[in-house]
């Protein structure tokens, strides 16, 4: 009796440690790099949703008259552009919802599910930055240096403003993708630790 009345309370401990060391991590850890992730995030969705310029250049010259055309550069013109900015967006709302969660959802956590769906939408999301990132970046280095080779002008020597926003919106995005990344993997080692943890509490006599 007294050896089983010594195991249940080891369980006990090794479980209210697991429970201990779970709040202590979700208590500073994460929220700081979900800040971090949300601040990298909403700024790139910020500057390229606002990223536009307008100028007005000469096309022709008749006589002495030159012709002039106002032309506008902006985010919607460019497919890769919107699909950034919804990305980064949805990222952003995303760790706008864990921030919340992991104040409030964790009281509500059941055998550790909280982490699995937790680290799904962070996987998720690591692919939608990453796609929207890296489509964005093709753009702009076409726009920055054009293609001779299927005769594509470069723009950012007429739109400076235009391609520096852009340029910084693309930086921003990249530093909260090696956020989420680092998040992930922090998720994943928490769920190791959670599984084996688990394990010990359930092999002890």
């Amino acid at each position: 009796m007294a050896q089983e009345g010594n195991g249940q309370k080891t369980a006990v401990v090794v479980e209210n440690y697991n429970i201990t060391k779970s709040k202590d991590y979700c208590d500073w850890v994460m929220p700081l790099l979900r800040l971090l992730t949300f601040g990298a995030t909403i700024s790139a969705t910020l500057v390229m949703a606002l990223n536009k310029q307008e100028k007005t250049i000469v096309v022709a010259t008749i006589g002495t008259t030159p012709i002039q055309a106002t032309l506008n550069a902006k985010f919607q013109h460019t497919p890769a552009f919107v699909f950034f900015v919804i990305a980064n967006g949805l990222c952003s709302l995303h760790n706008l919802l864990m921030l919340a969660s992991c104040f409030i959802g964790r009281k509500y956590d059941y055998k550790g599910l909280r982490f699995y769906v937790i680290g799904i939408l962070d996987l998720v999301n690591v692919a939608l930055v990453s796609s929207g990132a890296s489509s964005a970046a093709f753009m702009g280095q076409l726009g920055k240096d054009g293609n001779s080779h299927a005769r594509w002008n470069k723009i950012c020597d007429k739109f400076q403003t235009f391609c520096s926003h852009g340029e910084g919106a693309i930086i921003a995005s990249f530093i909260g993708l090696l956020l989420m990344i680092i998040t992930t993997a922090i998720n994943i080692i928490k769920l190791n630790n959670v599984h084996s943890l688990g394990n010990k509490c359930a092999v002890i006599p």
